[in-house]
């Protein structure tokens, strides 16, 4: 079966890689090393550059898989940001976890997420293969009595239960099983060995075959190819940066600000109110760019995503994830005079020199190791209580993370 892979699948991708990079200030579990770049320009950097990423192709545009039709099992958002496509055979113990995975996505977000949920048993030279062909013989009984998600469901809660009964034991569970969900227990036994319904099962085996399927489950995201983690944490990123996408701007902030002018932002929270001290002198391509996505509600109802006690607070990604963007990239504007010397500094995170977006941090101590590494915009007038009291929180890849504090809006007062 593998032979297939080599030459008919697309591109592999993995959407946390490619999206974004990732955004943070230096690790707090080590010291802040001094920057391996010098921030010296040779020519003036362009203010802001928009981000020009190609985005994911839609299922249809798939020439090996086919698109989204009237056979398929389908549940989700009717107009998805995502739709993922999952090839899945019931006797599969990765299959299982993955469909709960799946479970989470979809209550989660229901306006973003849409599965199509496709059968390939296993059906080889495989010891179980018997028990993968009754199992979805039996999702396919059940929908003739419209209750394939609730046999389809079942069948992997519990799957430790019959994944190691014989074939005769398997179809006396599933005919109990049947009958719990308040189906026609004669027409289910009937159904399950009906021709068409196995005739349909051993089809999804060999065009499985056909596509080079490698193992299960085998995921598709928005078409293409996904193998990378399948924990729900990574999976719910995904989700979250491709749903980002509808937010970004597509060209850079107008230049509106008046640098001879102050500009006083308040940071409404969960716990109480910061006030900032912007520096529209000192780094005005930044501030232009932090007060354009205020007034354009970027950060409303995001989470303080990072925060690292008595080192820093970081906030500005709406996904949540610490790796979005507002669909542009800042220049770096360093200032000798400006530095870490003191808490409540407010800086812009970045992946290196010229890639500041929205997501800023706010230092709680000097951290003179910073310096000449991040735009520091901003000074705290007022709120350092209240940062200092939010819920520590610091995310690793694949890892479930707390909730944390919200950041509620910003409002942007000028004098």
């Amino acid at each position: 079966m593998n032979r297939y892979i080599n030459y008919r699948v697309p591109i592999i991708i993995i959407l946390l890689a490619i999206l974004v990079p990732s955004c943070s200030a230096p690790s707090p579990s080590t010291p802040a090393s001094t920057p391996s770049f010098p921030i010296i320009f040779p020519t003036e950097p362009p203010p802001c550059t928009t981000i020009t990423a190609a985005p994911t192709p839609k299922p249809e545009e798939s020439a090996i898989f086919p698109p989204e039709n009237s056979d398929d099992r389908v549940r989700g958002a009717n107009d998805p940001t995502v739709t993922i496509t999952e090839y899945s055979d019931y006797a599969d113990f990765r299959s299982g976890l993955f469909a709960e995975v799946v479970g989470r996505l979809l209550n989660e977000h229901p306006k973003d997420v849409r599965v199509i949920s496709r059968t390939f048993p296993i059906l080889g030279a495989n010891e179980k293969a018997a028990l993968s062909a009754l199992a979805a013989q039996a999702a396919e009984a059940a929908a003739e009595q419209n209750k394939y998600w609730e046999m389809h469901d079942l069948l992997y809660k519990g799957q430790a239960i019959w994944a190691n009964l014989s074939a005769e034991e398997l179809e006396q569970w599933l005919s109990a099983q049947a009958s719990g969900l308040g189906m026609d227990g004669a027409q289910f036994q009937s159904d399950l060995k009906r021709e068409d319904i196995v005739a349909k099962i051993q089809k999804a085996w060999k065009d499985g075959q056909l596509m080079g399927l490698p193992f299960t489950p085998f995921v598709l995201i928005n078409g293409q190819i996904y193998t990378g983690p399948r924990d729900h944490a990574s999976m719910d990123h995904i989700v979250r940066l491709i749903a980002l996408g509808k937010r970004q701007f597509t060209s850079c902030p107008p230049m509106t600000i008046d640098k001879n002018r102050q500009y006083i932002a308040t940071l409404h929270t969960e716990k109480g109110d910061v006030t900032i001290q912007l520096f529209a002198d000192k780094a005005p391509i930044t501030v232009n760019s932090f007060i354009f996505l205020a007034q354009n509600r970027w950060y409303e109802d995001i989470t303080f995503h990072r925060v690292i006690p008595k080192v820093y607070a970081q906030t500005g990604d709406p996904s949540g994830t610490g790796k979005g963007n507002p669909g542009y990239y800042l220049a770096t504007e360093i200032l000798p005079s400006l530095t870490f010397n003191q808490p409540g500094m407010v800086a812009m995170v970045n992946s290196g020199p010229d890639t500041s977006g929205s997501q800023f941090f706010i230092t709680f101590k000097p951290i003179p190791e910073y310096d000449g590494q991040f735009t520091i915009f901003g000074q705290v007038l007022s709120g350092m209580d209240v940062l200092q009291s939010l819920t520590t929180r610091d995310p690793q890849p694949g890892y479930e993370s707390p909730p944390g504090d919200k950041l509620l809006s910003v409002t942007i007062e000028e004098k």
